[in-house]
């Protein structure tokens, strides 16, 4: 199984979604995995301070180990990119996990993130 924390520092509430059983989906057993939702402003900051970009984003990765790292997701950024994936805001969460996930486990961006995430959002979506 995988360890997972889960800390939401928005004022917002959150979508109900499977993020245990959608990281025990794609993780190795035994990895731990930190999931945190913060406003725009403090990811602005993480943004501007660890990658030199001036904007929030959506969603930051840092891996610790093979195994452990952390995610951090900006519901608000989640929120206003929705519409442009043609996904609702619960799902897009879910698309910015499984990418965060995939991230950890060492997949780069490309064609093949492109389709596991899509693979992996339908089988979590339904």
């Amino acid at each position: 199984m995988v360890s997972l924390s889960i800390t939401n520092k928005t004022k917002g509430t959150l979508p109900r979604v499977p993020f245990a059983a959608i990281a025990n989906d794609i993780m190795p057993r035994g990895s731990e995995i930190s999931l945190a939702f913060v406003e725009p402003r403090v990811s602005k900051k993480l943004n501007s301070t660890l990658r030199g970009k001036d904007y929030p984003a959506n969603i930051l990765t840092f891996p610790f180990s093979k195994n452990s790292g952390e995610i951090i997701i900006c519901p608000h950024e989640a929120k206003r990119m929705a519409p442009d994936f043609e996904l609702s805001f619960r799902h897009m969460i879910i698309l910015l996990f499984i990418h965060g996930l995939l991230h950890l486990k060492g997949v780069p961006h490309g064609a093949t993130m492109d389709r596991l995430e899509a693979r992996l959002l339908k089988r979590h979506t339904g």
